[in-house]
């Protein structure tokens, strides 16, 4: 049980550090006025920061206990998240974003990496949704300061003052986790190694080399919502976006509690099949919202969030571990944050820029969008990616449903 807490609050404090100044970005750089290219680049510096996943779950693998380099990242990105605050230069605040991604990115695997190494991948979710807990709760902030305090923070410079301290706070509980040594330490290492990509000879396996496409693929429309979906509701008037975007994690609470036994019972394949089925609801709904964004079909487009996170991308952590071998498990992980943050969202954050830039003109009052065929056109990508991956991506042998 206290083994069960320890990671449990690594999970909390390392998403709810992320979520509290993340979500609310895109409505702060809207109010900066950037340009689009810009605000994309901006954005891309979570996928920049990806790169480096694989190097740093190399070090956690062959070097350095795990616990100490989560330490270090998390210290490293409070110093930079609180120049990030501090600065009202758009190519400042890049690079600092930038340097604050290079270090917190890694943290999603190789947190991942340290809690597999302690419990089953089996039971990963039930320690993952403390991640999800802390995701919810960094919605408080924005309550307290704009309900309470009645100051303004979402679309301010305040999530990132939070972010700094909260990742200091990390930093320290971070030094109380188990021990976690590395696991291939002493041996032989080539530059593959050194790069961290050792783990790209999984890529041999057919089925794992079709899921790390379909996986890209999907990171496209996922990004719409994932990074411009604060947008869209600062353009139509909502007032607390952290908090609305916060409901689709209320409910993957219970949803990433549901995923061992669901794949169990009807085996990982129909779990991710689940994920992506509501990736494409999520569309649906946002495009039935429109441009007058009705309530209840915003709030299903963000609440089916737990099912397509739980069920695709936590099944995609599931099925990476269950594949690589003990010395490349770090590694695994890292690769699988690599190809989804680094090469997808990336894709994802120019793609999507590019799409709102179409369906978009400056007007004297302000930026005029067609919301409605945005998200018709994510719908119809969502779709496509469903049936690639029902066509090409096969049940394991050792799943018995």
């Amino acid at each position: 049980m206290q083994l069960s807490i320890r990671l449990g609050a690594m999970m909390f404090f390392q998403y709810m550090i992320f979520a509290v100044w993340w979500i609310p970005l895109a409505a702060y750089l809207a109010n900066m006025g950037l340009s689009r290219n810009l605000t994309a680049l901006i954005l891309s510096s979570m996928a920049f920061g990806s790169v480096v996943s694989p190097m740093v779950g190399m070090l956690a693998d062959r070097y350095f206990r795990g616990q100490y380099v989560l330490a270090f990242s998390n210290f490293m990105m409070a110093v930079m998240l609180l120049l990030a605050a501090i600065t009202s230069n758009p190519i400042a605040l890049f690079v600092f974003l930038l340097i604050a991604m290079l270090f917190y990115m890694p943290t999603w695997a190789l947190t991942s990496s340290i809690s597999m190494h302690h419990v089953s991948s089996d039971n990963f979710a039930q320690i993952r949704v403390f991640g999800t807990i802390g995701w919810i709760f960094a919605g408080v902030f924005s309550a307290i300061n704009s309900g309470w305090l009645g100051k303004d923070f979402d679309g301010t410079q305040l999530p990132f003052y939070y972010g700094a301290a909260l990742s200091l706070l990390a930093s320290a509980t971070n030094l109380t986790l188990p021990d976690t040594p590395p696991a291939g330490k002493g041996e032989k290492s080539s530059l593959i190694d050194i790069m961290g990509f050792r783990s790209i000879t999984m890529l041999r396996d057919r089925n794992f080399a079709i899921f790390i496409a379909i996986f890209i693929l999907s990171m496209i429309p996922f990004t719409m919502y994932w990074s411009y979906f604060s947008e869209y509701l600062a353009d139509r008037g909502y007032r607390f976006i952290t908090i609305t975007m916060s409901t689709g994690q209320m409910l993957e609470i219970f949803i990433l509690l549901s995923v061992p036994f669901f794949i169990k019972r009807f085996g990982l394949r129909n779990a991710m099949v689940v994920g992506l089925a509501a990736l494409v609801i999520r569309y649906v709904a946002l495009y039935l919202a429109g441009d007058s964004a009705a309530l209840g079909f915003v709030l299903v487009g963000a609440g089916v969030h737990g099912l397509i996170f739980g069920y695709f991308h936590v099944g995609g952590q599931i099925f990476a571990d269950r594949k690589a071998p003990d010395s490349l498990k770090s590694q695994a992980q890292g690769l699988m944050f690599f190809i989804t943050f680094a090469v997808g969202l990336l894709m994802g954050n120019f793609i999507c820029g590019w799409i709102i830039r179409m369906f978009s003109e400056d007007s004297a009052t302000g930026t005029l969008y067609q919301w409605d065929a945005i998200w018709g056109i994510t719908a119809l990508m969502s779709l496509a990616v469903l049936i690639l991956f029902l066509l090409f991506f096969r049940k394991e042998n050792h799943e018995t449903t």
